[in-house]
Protein backbone atom coordinates (compact mmCIF):
# COMPACT_ATOMS: atom_id res chain seq x y z
CA UNK A 1 0.00 0.00 0.00
CA UNK A 2 1.18 3.44 -0.99
CA UNK A 3 0.65 7.13 0.68
CA UNK A 4 -1.73 7.93 -2.30
CA UNK A 5 -3.17 4.81 -3.10
CA UNK A 6 -6.59 5.63 -1.79
CA UNK A 7 -5.96 10.05 -2.60
CA UNK A 8 -9.51 10.70 -4.32
CA UNK A 9 -8.83 12.27 -7.97
CA UNK A 10 -12.04 14.17 -8.38
CA UNK A 11 -13.48 13.85 -12.32
CA UNK A 12 -12.85 16.76 -14.11
CA UNK A 13 -16.33 18.85 -15.07
CA UNK A 14 -17.69 17.92 -18.40
CA UNK A 15 -16.27 21.07 -20.67
CA UNK A 16 -19.32 21.82 -23.77
CA UNK A 17 -18.32 21.90 -26.79
CA UNK A 18 -16.71 24.84 -28.52
CA UNK A 19 -19.53 26.33 -30.95
CA UNK A 20 -17.50 26.17 -34.20
CA UNK A 21 -17.06 29.22 -36.70
CA UNK A 22 -18.88 28.66 -40.34
CA UNK A 23 -18.15 31.04 -42.44
CA UNK A 24 -20.82 32.78 -44.89
CA UNK A 25 -20.59 31.59 -47.98
CA UNK A 26 -19.17 34.97 -49.36
CA UNK A 27 -16.03 34.55 -46.95
CA UNK A 28 -14.71 31.69 -48.44
CA UNK A 29 -14.93 28.81 -49.95
CA UNK A 30 -16.47 25.82 -49.06
CA UNK A 31 -14.56 23.45 -46.44
CA UNK A 32 -15.72 20.24 -47.31
CA UNK A 33 -15.63 20.16 -50.98
CA UNK A 34 -13.29 18.72 -54.01
CA UNK A 35 -13.96 21.60 -56.28
CA UNK A 36 -13.26 20.46 -60.33
CA UNK A 37 -10.13 22.18 -61.96
CA UNK A 38 -10.43 24.24 -64.89
CA UNK A 39 -7.26 25.25 -66.31
CA UNK A 40 -6.14 28.88 -67.75
CA UNK A 41 -2.65 28.98 -68.28
CA UNK A 42 -2.68 32.59 -69.22
CA UNK A 43 0.11 35.20 -68.73
CA UNK A 44 -1.73 38.63 -67.49
CA UNK A 45 1.76 40.34 -68.65
CA UNK A 46 4.85 39.36 -69.81
CA UNK A 47 7.88 40.99 -69.72
CA UNK A 48 11.49 40.88 -69.78
CA UNK A 49 11.98 41.60 -66.17
CA UNK A 50 8.07 40.73 -64.56
CA UNK A 51 5.29 37.92 -65.60
CA UNK A 52 1.92 37.33 -64.02
CA UNK A 53 -0.34 34.78 -64.61
CA UNK A 54 -3.34 32.89 -63.94
CA UNK A 55 -2.71 29.07 -63.27
CA UNK A 56 -6.07 27.53 -62.84
CA UNK A 57 -9.60 27.94 -61.54
CA UNK A 58 -10.93 26.05 -59.03
CA UNK A 59 -15.03 25.91 -58.97
CA UNK A 60 -16.87 25.46 -55.89
CA UNK A 61 -20.85 25.26 -55.26
CA UNK A 62 -20.79 28.88 -53.88
CA UNK A 63 -17.77 30.52 -56.06
CA UNK A 64 -14.05 30.01 -57.40
CA UNK A 65 -10.58 30.70 -56.58
CA UNK A 66 -8.17 31.54 -59.62
CA UNK A 67 -4.22 30.18 -58.73
CA UNK A 68 -2.24 32.63 -59.99
CA UNK A 69 1.65 33.12 -59.45
CA UNK A 70 4.30 35.85 -60.40
CA UNK A 71 8.10 36.66 -60.74
CA UNK A 72 10.29 39.28 -60.82
CA UNK A 73 13.86 39.16 -62.60
CA UNK A 74 16.69 40.93 -61.56
CA UNK A 75 18.39 43.12 -64.24
CA UNK A 76 20.79 46.23 -63.30
CA UNK A 77 19.30 47.05 -60.01
CA UNK A 78 22.48 48.10 -57.52
CA UNK A 79 21.61 46.22 -54.26
CA UNK A 80 19.97 49.05 -52.74
CA UNK A 81 17.23 49.01 -55.35
CA UNK A 82 17.06 45.24 -55.47
CA UNK A 83 16.24 45.82 -51.50
CA UNK A 84 13.63 48.26 -52.03
CA UNK A 85 12.28 45.95 -54.92
CA UNK A 86 12.16 42.81 -51.78
CA UNK A 87 10.17 45.13 -49.35
CA UNK A 88 7.18 46.07 -51.99
CA UNK A 89 7.35 42.50 -54.10
CA UNK A 90 6.84 40.48 -50.33
CA UNK A 91 4.27 42.83 -48.85
CA UNK A 92 1.89 43.42 -52.41
CA UNK A 93 -1.13 44.34 -50.32
CA UNK A 94 0.36 46.10 -47.56
CA UNK A 95 -1.71 47.82 -44.34
CA UNK A 96 -1.48 51.31 -43.74
CA UNK A 97 2.08 52.43 -42.51
CA UNK A 98 2.79 56.14 -41.73
CA UNK A 99 -0.92 57.77 -42.61
CA UNK A 100 -0.47 56.67 -46.52
CA UNK A 101 0.33 54.58 -49.65
CA UNK A 102 1.62 55.10 -52.84
CA UNK A 103 -1.17 53.22 -55.16
CA UNK A 104 2.12 52.24 -57.18
CA UNK A 105 3.40 50.16 -54.22
CA UNK A 106 -0.19 48.05 -54.13
CA UNK A 107 -1.03 44.61 -56.54
CA UNK A 108 -4.43 45.86 -57.93
CA UNK A 109 -6.93 43.60 -59.20
CA UNK A 110 -10.50 44.20 -60.91
CA UNK A 111 -13.34 41.98 -62.53
CA UNK A 112 -15.73 43.18 -65.49
CA UNK A 113 -18.62 40.97 -65.55
CA UNK A 114 -20.84 40.84 -69.24
CA UNK A 115 -23.62 43.34 -67.78
CA UNK A 116 -20.64 45.88 -66.85
CA UNK A 117 -20.48 45.08 -63.32
CA UNK A 118 -17.41 45.35 -61.58
CA UNK A 119 -15.33 43.94 -58.46
CA UNK A 120 -11.75 45.31 -57.07
CA UNK A 121 -9.67 43.90 -54.39
CA UNK A 122 -6.78 46.37 -53.42
CA UNK A 123 -9.35 48.75 -52.49
CA UNK A 124 -6.96 52.30 -51.58
CA UNK A 125 -10.44 53.05 -49.18
CA UNK A 126 -10.13 49.52 -47.41
CA UNK A 127 -6.50 50.30 -46.20
CA UNK A 128 -7.23 53.57 -45.28
CA UNK A 129 -10.27 52.84 -43.43
CA UNK A 130 -8.27 49.95 -41.51
CA UNK A 131 -11.16 47.28 -41.55
CA UNK A 132 -13.84 46.16 -44.01
CA UNK A 133 -17.55 45.68 -43.57
CA UNK A 134 -19.04 42.53 -40.79
CA UNK A 135 -18.42 39.80 -42.36
CA UNK A 136 -22.19 38.74 -41.50
CA UNK A 137 -23.19 41.60 -43.83
CA UNK A 138 -23.73 40.29 -47.40
CA UNK A 139 -21.96 42.35 -49.84
CA UNK A 140 -24.14 44.53 -52.19
CA UNK A 141 -22.49 43.07 -55.25
CA UNK A 142 -19.74 40.82 -56.11
CA UNK A 143 -16.73 39.83 -53.63
CA UNK A 144 -13.76 39.56 -55.32
CA UNK A 145 -10.43 39.45 -52.84
CA UNK A 146 -6.74 38.85 -53.22
CA UNK A 147 -5.05 36.34 -50.71
CA UNK A 148 -1.31 36.39 -51.00
CA UNK A 149 0.03 32.78 -50.39
CA UNK A 150 3.85 32.82 -49.69
CA UNK A 151 6.93 34.12 -51.38
CA UNK A 152 10.72 33.51 -51.90
CA UNK A 153 13.89 35.33 -53.22
CA UNK A 154 17.48 35.38 -53.89
CA UNK A 155 19.56 37.75 -55.66
CA UNK A 156 18.56 36.79 -59.06
CA UNK A 157 14.92 37.16 -58.89
CA UNK A 158 11.80 36.59 -56.93
CA UNK A 159 8.73 34.38 -56.73
CA UNK A 160 5.56 34.12 -55.67
CA UNK A 161 2.11 32.70 -55.55
CA UNK A 162 -1.48 33.70 -54.67
CA UNK A 163 -5.36 33.14 -54.91
CA UNK A 164 -8.48 35.46 -55.99
CA UNK A 165 -11.40 34.52 -54.48
CA UNK A 166 -14.94 35.56 -56.67
CA UNK A 167 -18.41 35.12 -55.16
CA UNK A 168 -20.59 34.35 -56.33
CA UNK A 169 -20.51 32.10 -59.31
CA UNK A 170 -19.83 34.05 -62.32
CA UNK A 171 -22.46 34.62 -64.67
CA UNK A 172 -21.85 32.97 -68.88
CA UNK A 173 -20.05 35.61 -71.12
CA UNK A 174 -16.99 36.97 -70.97
CA UNK A 175 -15.33 38.14 -67.66
CA UNK A 176 -12.24 40.49 -68.15
CA UNK A 177 -9.59 40.17 -65.29
CA UNK A 178 -7.42 43.16 -64.68
CA UNK A 179 -4.16 43.93 -62.82
CA UNK A 180 -1.72 46.30 -62.04
CA UNK A 181 1.48 46.71 -60.39
CA UNK A 182 3.72 50.10 -60.84
CA UNK A 183 6.23 49.15 -58.97
CA UNK A 184 7.28 46.07 -60.46
CA UNK A 185 6.54 47.51 -63.55
CA UNK A 186 3.10 46.28 -65.04
CA UNK A 187 0.83 48.44 -66.26
CA UNK A 188 -2.59 47.79 -66.52
CA UNK A 189 -3.11 44.65 -67.85
CA UNK A 190 -6.25 42.15 -69.19
CA UNK A 191 -6.97 37.93 -69.48
CA UNK A 192 -10.39 36.95 -70.83
CA UNK A 193 -12.05 33.91 -69.06
CA UNK A 194 -14.96 32.44 -69.57
CA UNK A 195 -17.41 32.62 -67.32
CA UNK A 196 -20.15 30.08 -68.66
CA UNK A 197 -17.26 27.49 -68.37
CA UNK A 198 -16.55 28.18 -64.97
CA UNK A 199 -20.12 28.27 -63.81
CA UNK A 200 -20.98 24.66 -65.76
CA UNK A 201 -17.71 23.28 -63.76
CA UNK A 202 -19.59 23.48 -60.83
CA UNK A 203 -22.12 20.77 -61.63
CA UNK A 204 -18.76 18.47 -60.91
CA UNK A 205 -18.48 19.73 -57.41
CA UNK A 206 -17.93 16.86 -55.22
CA UNK A 207 -19.09 16.52 -51.54
CA UNK A 208 -17.14 15.02 -48.80
CA UNK A 209 -19.93 13.72 -47.18
CA UNK A 210 -23.42 13.83 -49.02
CA UNK A 211 -25.47 14.39 -45.79
CA UNK A 212 -23.36 17.61 -44.72
CA UNK A 213 -25.50 20.45 -44.83
CA UNK A 214 -24.27 23.63 -45.13
CA UNK A 215 -21.00 24.64 -44.74
CA UNK A 216 -18.86 24.01 -41.50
Amino acid sequence: MTFFQDYPIPAPPPRPRTPQFIPPPWVAAPRYELPPVVPVGQFIYKSPTFVMAIEAAKVYSTGCVLEMSWMLRRTDQDDRRWSEMNAVFHRPAPQLRDGAISVDSVLLFGMQFPDGTKATTSSLAMYEQGQGAPLDQEPDGPVFEFRPKGSNGGEDDMSAMGALWLWPLPPAGELRLLAQWTSMGMPESSIVLDGGRLRAAAAAVQKYWPDEEGQK
